[in-house]
């Protein structure tokens, strides 16, 4: 494997990301338009968040945080050739990378910045400082964690990526389950509740492939 994988992975997920995001705007361009069917306006439940909202702290954060994701499943594709951990890589890649692009789509027709001024998480009550590993928020990989798998190979590869891969599945369903919460918007709210389910169903499932690899989460 040569030192420029990583690069081609980072490639192919910006324009992966640029072509989610077009099919994303246009489809909340359709769902802003449309006037919603409980309310005649549809002013109630298509309005625009502000600027401080949980809608938008929350796409804007998990926007990142699913970001990190699809690159380490980009990773780890490369560094094996086990089928379910590939198909799972896969899984991760297509499902995070759509709602990654869906998520900056709804920022855009909302009228506000993708990227916050000050620190993350401040929409969940409390903020967190990044600091200097790289490491932006809870859950998030290293920047010696990605190395460290970017250098692995086979077994060990899949092992790290799982491990890595859960702890960022466990911090992702709790800021998901706090937007699922106390987000106004369907869009956000709906999402958010699907990405509960979706992580802690992997969670189990990385648990047990853990399990078959004789390694503990």
């Amino acid at each position: 494997m040569t030192a420029l994988a990583p690069a081609r992975s980072t490639r192919r997920l910006v324009l992966a990301g640029a072509s989610v995001l077009l099919v994303a705007l246009g489809l909340v361009a359709l769902m802003v338009v449309r006037p919603s069917a409980a309310s005649p306006s549809g002013a109630s439940s298509q309005s625009a968040p502000a600027e401080g909202s949980v809608d938008a702290g929350f796409a804007r954060d998990m926007a990142i945080h699913h970001q990190q994701a699809v690159e380490m499943s980009f990773i780890v594709r490369d560094r094996t050739d086990d089928e379910d951990v590939r198909r799972l890589a896969y899984d991760i890649i297509n499902t995070q990378a759509n709602q990654r692009g869906m998520m900056l789509g709804w920022l855009e027709m909302w009228g506000l910045p993708k990227s916050a001024a000050g620190p993350p998480m401040k929409w969940m009550g409390h903020t967190v400082t990044p600091t200097d590993d790289g490491s932006l928020m809870p859950g998030m990989a290293t920047d010696a964690e990605l190395a460290a798998l970017t250098a692995a190979k086979d077994e060990k590869a899949e092992v790290l990526f799982l491990r890595l891969m859960t702890v960022h599945h466990r911090a992702g369903a709790d800021m998901a389950q706090a937007a699922a919460g106390a987000a106004k918007t369907d869009a956000i709210r709906n999402l958010a509740e699907g990405m509960v389910r979706g992580q802690q169903s992997e969670i189990g499932l990385m648990a047990d492939m853990l399990k078959d690899r004789g390694a503990k989460p």
